[in-house]
């Protein structure tokens, strides 16, 4: 078995419990008509940033880091890629991928200890699983470092804004009924600091995005009912922080529903979720790729940017 992470003592280090969430992934693998609970995943595993690597020719060897069932596999062609490995945490997602046209092969680890030699991928991808690392800085570092020279890193996690309607909704009541509130959703990274950790982990030639995705429901109720029985379980995606509280009082959960309503309500009666997407590149350096001009080697200052438009309108004329 992969490593499972910190013990409860671990404090902010380790904010999850990683054995719980070993679990909860392997519970939702093996849940009927995966494909009901799943079309976020979908749509993550289908976006653009899966489609940049069409244009960087062939990658001989992949590795999908937290691939779950294959949300990224059935978008890649022989053509891109060809040979994969998939890797997660929980062997029932393994067991249960969906069939691709590429050669694969699924190891059983996890995403902070790869257990890959240096500079063997060519490319490697994530989607929305490194949000339940303990160690981030750390799992960039072992993404880098299986990486051969020239090699790109594209992944997608949810960012910092994910759920802040029900995580609001949810403070609000708890502060209003019982003097108090504990995390209910869990924490994310915040997308300033991404950039920087790639930096650090040795990633170069940088692009970092976000993007948004809102699903509808008619309340606060349905809201929880489908994250916890879609979302979350069916997705794995349940809270598996150390400090989680278990259960919500009732009036705590009638107080929330009336606060969602009222500050974020649509016109019809509805009310939103907001998934926040991070999309991310990086490249492992390599002496061939194009290199920044030395500091002070700039032949134009940006002061004459005004006398150029200055001329350009007088040729006009």
């Amino acid at each position: 078995p992969p490593p499972t992470g910190a013990s409860p003592g671990s404090g902010a280090l380790s904010p999850f419990d990683r054995r719980l969430k070993r679990k909860q992934k392997n519970w939702a693998a093996l849940q009927a008509e995966p494909a009901k609970c799943d079309y976020l995943r979908e749509e993550v595993g289908a976006e653009r940033a899966w489609r940049d690597t069409s244009g960087a020719g062939t990658f001989p060897l992949a590795l999908d880091v937290g691939s779950g069932r294959g949300y990224i596999a059935q978008h890649l062609t022989k053509e891109t890629v060809e040979k994969l490995v998939q890797v997660d945490i929980a062997e029932n997602a393994l067991k249960n991928a969906t069939e691709s046209e590429i050669p694969t092969v699924r190891v059983v680890a996890d995403e902070e200890f790869l257990p890959f030699k240096e500079d063997t991928f060519d490319l490697v991808v994530s989607s929305l699983s490194l949000h339940w690392v303990n160690d981030l800085p750390k799992a960039f570092k072992e993404i880098h470092q299986v990486l051969k020279a020239d090699g790109v890193f594209i992944g997608a996690m949810f960012g910092g804004d994910t759920l802040y309607e029900l995580r609001c909704s949810l403070q609000l009541a708890e502060l209003e009924r019982e003097g108090g509130f504990s995390p209910h959703v869990s924490p994310f990274t915040a997308v300033a600091d991404l950039g920087h950790l790639l930096s650090r982990a040795g990633f170069n030639t940088l692009t970092v995005d976000t993007d948004e995705i809102q699903v509808n429901y008619p309340g606060l109720f349905e809201v929880m009912e489908d994250l916890q029985g879609k979302y979350i379980l069916c997705m794995g995606e349940s809270n598996c922080s150390w400090n989680r509280k278990p259960l919500l009082h009732r009036e705590t959960m009638l107080a929330a529903a009336a606060i969602y309503q009222e500050m974020y309500g649509n016109s019809d009666g509805s009310v939103p979720a907001t998934f926040q997407i991070y999309y991310m590149i990086g490249w492992k350096y390599h002496e061939s790729q194009a290199k920044p001009a030395q500091r002070g080697s700039a032949t134009v200052s940006f002061g004459d940017l005004a006398k150029i438009e200055g001329l350009l309108k007088k040729g006009k004329k």
